[in-house]
Parts: structure tokens; C-alpha cells; sequence
């Protein structure tokens, strides 16, 4: 692990991508930003943190060796890492939303954007960005149920410290691709799905509510829903959200 740490950056992910074009970069190089003015989540979104008191960090990974066909389960195995490093800090109800935002009691306390190069069918490497909310315990008004470590725990943590249990649960877990234990990703996924089988109001893109719930990912790494008349339907990356 090479770790880059830095005062104050745009985003870590638009550092560490053109990094890799100007250099050859190690396997698992991470780069640790104590300010990012421009954090980026899925979609263009943007991830807004308190300089010093959260987590915001980007790991290149170049051993994936990956079928683009299989790329659901690397956001499988991503989104467990945090899964285990929160779940080995007591976090109370934690559960992943998809596609892999991680809640503790319906707040939402980590996103990830992962970015990949794809050379040929397999993804060649990939740039994980995690933002985790870990000290920080005032939020923006604009910041609808969120949370932190602290806030849930009452305790202050060593963000050093969790940095590389992140970084080595995160390893561990990709592992299981090189291992093909897609099987065992998947079901470690599904069992701690937010809203997994439970019927729940959706929204769709046109703002039309409808009724479903949740019953699996599509081998192209979309949410399924059953509908009301027992009928699955497919939807990608925002083409569906929580009334």
C-alpha cells in the first residue's frame, strides 16, 4: 500500500485518474485528501465534507482482471468492504443501498464511485473513491439523512487507523473476484440489501409512484422490482429512487 496525502484537492478520483495517465502507478496506491473541494459521487453528484473530520480517499487497483460481464460484482465487493470495517465498529443497522451507498438506520453514512479502464472484455484497473462521514457531527441543511461514525457511536476515531482497515478489508474482498466466488458476493450482498423484500413506494424517472420491492440485481448490475402484479422489472442508476 503507497499511500498520497494531500492538504486540500478538487477531487481525489480526478487525481488519482490522471496521475495514472502521467505515471505508472503501483497497485493499491491510495490518495487521502484532508479538504476535497469537489468530491464527486455517482451520477456528477457531489459529496460535501468537513476538512479533517471524514474520510475522503481513492485507491487504484491494477489486478482486477475482471469480465465486463462480471463488473456487478466488483461493486459487490467494494461496497462489503465498508460493510465490514463499519460492521467491526459496532455502526447500528447498517444495510447497503443500492447501488452501494452504505446506511446505518436509514442515514446514509458512506458513498462510493468507482471508475474503471477497460481494455478489451475484462476492466484492466479500477479508481474506488470512498467518502466516509466519521467525525463530523453538524450537517448541511441541504443534507437530508446523513450520519457519522461518531454520531452513532458517541466515540472519536483515528482516522489513520481506519484508513488502512479499509484499504486491507477492501483487498480482501477483491480477492474473492481473482477467486471467482461470485456466488458468495452476491449472496453477502443480498442479505444486507436496504428494503430486500420488503414492499416499499418507488419513483421512477417520469416522477410516477408506483409499489414494488426489491428482489435482486440483474446480471448487468440493475435493481430488480416486482411489481404489484408479480411482474420484475429492470432499472438502472437513476431511473428509480424511494418515494
Amino acid at each position: 500500500m503507497k499511500i498520497i496525502k494531500l492538504n486540500a484537492i478538487d477531487s481525489t478520483n480526478s487525481f488519482l485518474k490522471e496521475l495514472a495517465l502521467s505515471t505508472t502507478l503501483e497497485n493499491c496506491t491510495v490518495v487521502v485528501a484532508k479538504e476535497q473541494k469537489k468530491g464527486r459521487g455517482q451520477q456528477d453528484s457531489n459529496w460535501i465534507s468537513e476538512p479533517l473530520k471524514n474520510l475522503t480517499i481513492s485507491a487504484y487497483f491494477c489486478n482486477i482482471d475482471l469480465e465486463i460481464s462480471n463488473q456487478k460484482y466488483l461493486n459487490f465487493a467494494v461496497s462489503l468492504a465498508i460493510f465490514d470495517v463499519l460492521s467491526n465498529q459496532k455502526t447500528k443497522d447498517l444495510s447497503i443501498k443500492w447501488p452501494n451507498d452504505i446506511l446505518s438506520a436509514n442515514k446514509k453514512i458512506c458513498g462510493i464511485l468507482i471508475e474503471n479502464t477497460v481494455k478489451g472484455r475484462k476492466i484492466k484497473n479500477s479508481i474506488i473513491g470512498i467518502g466516509l462521514n466519521v467525525n463530523q457531527e453538524k450537517f448541511p441543511d441541504s443534507l437530508k439523512n446523513v450520519t457519522s461514525l461518531k454520531k452513532i457511536t458517541n466515540k472519536e476515531f483515528d482516522l489513520e487507523l481506519l484508513l488502512v482497515e479499509i484499504i486491507e478489508k477492501t483487498e480482501e474482498r477483491l480477492k474473492m473476484l481473482s477467486l471467482k466466488k461470485y456466488t458468495n458476493l452476491e449472496t453477502d450482498y443480498l442479505n444486507v440489501l436496504y428494503k430486500k423484500n420488503i414492499p416499499t413506494m418507488f419513483k421512477d424517472s417520469n416522477d410516477v409512484l408506483f409499489m414494488g420491492k426489491i428482489v435482486g440485481i440483474s446480471s448487468l448490475g440493475h435493481l430488480q422490482i416486482e411489481l404489484e402484479d408479480e411482474t420484475v422489472k429492470e432499472f438502472g442508476i437513476k431511473e428509480v429512487s424511494l418515494a
